[in-house]
């Protein structure tokens, strides 16, 4: 049987440059350069497109602007915006945002994200709590954003391996996420945080969740830390995983996860998945656009593969 006869017709790319991609980095990216950057990545056609981190400006300062980020942002019909919620002290400044709603009356954002981990060592050092404290914290924020008409998504970090603790159990992913599930989260993003997974890893893991969620329910989310970011995202295609995180350029990896490389690269995954004859609705020549503007902000080039080719 054709590998095309297994695969689905279509697929959604979550963006997450503007959040977890500018997470980590360094040097102050200026405000109007963000939002530059996402009015860009917008205009390529991203489909979602997570545009910050609602967290104490303190934890992470370069996402210290993130209401003024929303703001300024010009959203597109058809483009679900979304932020990173860790309390209900960010998702009271998220739902103040919705006084300044454009003149269309739409909202600035239509979705929040909440972030949990499969491994408890991980749990304690990112967020200051146990993996239970974190479910805590978030499930009356998944309520009142339920209540508001917003749309929500729950992460489920180290669920392939843990920097700390190592090799993670399907079992400790599978009951993560069913307990997202029960809470009300309409979508669980398993995530490679480190970037250990192969595709033997992904059919295990996946095929576990899969058991207590239903495919339908399921996003990947890779880091190309080991350079095995596509051979996974195929092996999600293949179980039938259609929603997969990137980030424009490569950008990103992760503050409290050492020596973990940049996220899965939008326009490589982008490339493959046209490759494969599967629709994503966005321009690629675009994205690299987007790239391009943020690599000269940053002074550095993307690390996207399909990126070095398209400027060579």
């Amino acid at each position: 049987m054709s590998i095309h006869a297994q695969l689905p017709e279509e697929v959604q790319v979550y963006e997450v440059g503007p959040r977890d991609g500018l997470q980590n980095e360094k040097q102050n990216i200026p405000t109007e350069a963000k939002v530059r950057f996402i009015d860009l990545l917008s205009a390529a056609g991203l489909p979602v497109i997570e545009v910050t981190s609602f967290v104490r400006p303190g934890s992470i300062p370069q996402l210290a602007d993130s209401e003024e980020v929303v703001k300024r942002i010009k959203t597109t019909a058809g483009i679900r915006y979304t932020a990173l919620v860790p309390n209900e002290r960010g998702l009271a400044r998220v739902t103040g945002l919705f006084e300044s709603k454009s003149g269309d009356g739409a909202l600035p954002l239509q979705g929040i994200a909440v972030f949990t981990a499969a491994s408890e060592t991980f749990s304690r050092k990112n967020t200051n709590a146990s993996i239970a404290e974190t479910f805590e914290r978030f499930e009356p924020v998944i309520s009142s954003a339920r209540s508001a008409g917003l749309w929500v998504r729950g992460y489920v970090s180290t669920a392939f391996g843990c920097p700390y603790e190592g090799d993670v159990p399907a079992r400790a992913v599978t009951e993560v996420a069913s307990r997202l599930l029960e809470l009300g989260v309409e979508e669980v993003a398993v995530s490679d945080t480190i970037g250990v997974a192969t595709p033997a890893q992904v059919e295990e893991i996946i095929g576990a969740v899969a058991d207590v969620t239903g495919i339908e329910r399921i996003a990947l989310h890779f880091h190309d830390t080991r350079g095995t970011a596509l051979a996974n995202v195929l092996a999600g295609l293949l179980l039938g995983v259609t929603t997969f995180d990137s980030s424009a350029g490569g950008l990103g990896g992760c503050p409290y996860a050492p020596g973990a490389a940049g996220n899965l690269a939008t326009e490589d995954l982008v490339y493959m998945l046209h490759g494969l004859g599967i629709r994503t609705g966005i321009n690629l020549e675009k994205v690299v656009e987007a790239s391009k503007y943020l690599s000269v902000i940053r002074g550095q080039a993307p690390a996207s593969r399909y990126f070095q080719a398209a400027i060579s």
